[in-house]
């Protein structure tokens, strides 16, 4: 079993944290609200520290799941970050969905230390956390994803070596470009539906199961239908990660249009109100 210190204990990180736990890892947590920190060890066991570098002396791991690459550089090379505690040889696993850019930096700064570092974006939601079923797309060394793989199955359901440091976070981008152009048919086709008077339930059984199938039709149509948006990952996070992959492509010479354009729809949503409802509030901006 190993030390692990896990930072960020949000709705993500939280889960995973505990299926760690379950497994009889020793867990030592950071969190910048102290109270969640204090509920995830009175429910799960294991101990708190005050701070990253704190949490991250003598473990055998430290994994991250925070907001933005800010958040992640503070946690990690900040005055009290992670990585003035870790011991050579320890494992560096983030599971935030940050830009190629940190990653890659803290793939840099982890080598200078002789820190493994694997940049591991997930997909999957809260739902994914809370089952252990989370898809995990991992950039770095070969050998730091052997090392972090029997971690990252305690709450993996398919976990992905894509490439070098930094490709896990494209892949992320990949993942934020189908989904933004994905529930963008799925709500002009709900629209259309109601437009044309059908039943939705009909329809939902009579498509769902060709070619126009996905997991936003599968698993968002019927709460669309009923206007339920208070769950889910949110607009607000979408943006953030769309917004990645637009920075992402100016670089890389890509073209996005659809992904650029499904952007301003959830800027659209964000002035409705809609911030922090789930991305499928964007069928909040067609008309009924």
């Amino acid at each position: 079993m190993s030390r692990i210190a896990f930072i960020g204990i949000g709705v993500m990180g939280g889960p995973m944290a505990r299926h760690l736990a379950s497994k009889g890892h020793e867990l030592t947590v950071y969190n910048r609200s102290p109270a969640k920190a204090e509920a995830w060890v009175a429910a799960n066991g294991g101990r708190m520290a005050e701070t990253p570098v704190a949490a991250a002396r003598d473990q055998d791991a430290v994994i991250t799941c925070v907001g933005n690459d800010d958040d992640l550089a503070e946690v990690t090379l900040g005055r009290e970050g992670a990585f003035r505690g870790m011991r050579p040889g320890a494992v560096f696993i983030d599971h935030t969905t940050v830009s190629a850019k940190i990653a890659r930096q803290l793939a840099v700064e982890g080598k200078s230390h002789d820190i493994l570092c694997v940049d591991a974006p997930v997909s999957g939601g809260q739902a994914g956390a809370e089952n252990g079923t989370l898809s995990i797309m991992c950039g770095g060394r070969d050998k730091a994803i052997d090392a972090a793989r029997p971690l990252m199955e305690a709450y993996a359901g398919r976990i992905t070596h894509v490439g070098p440091a930094g490709a896990g976070q494209t892949t992320k981008m990949c993942n934020q470009i189908c989904i933004a152009g994905a529930m963008q048919g799925v709500s002009e086709a709900l629209r259309f539906a109601q437009a044309a008077e059908l039943d939705l339930d009909k329809v939902f059984e009579a498509i769902s199961g060709g070619a126009a199938a996905s997991w936003q039709m599968a698993h968002r149509w019927h709460s669309m239908a009923k206007d339920e948006f208070d769950f889910g990952f949110a607009v607000d996070w979408m943006r953030k990660d769309l917004g990645l992959a637009i920075d992402e492509a100016r670089t890389n010479g890509a073209t996005l249009p659809v992904a650029s354009l499904v952007d301003q729809f959830y800027a659209d949503v964000q002035a409705m109100g809609g911030g922090r409802q789930d991305t499928s509030a964007l069928v909040r901006r067609l008309p009924k």
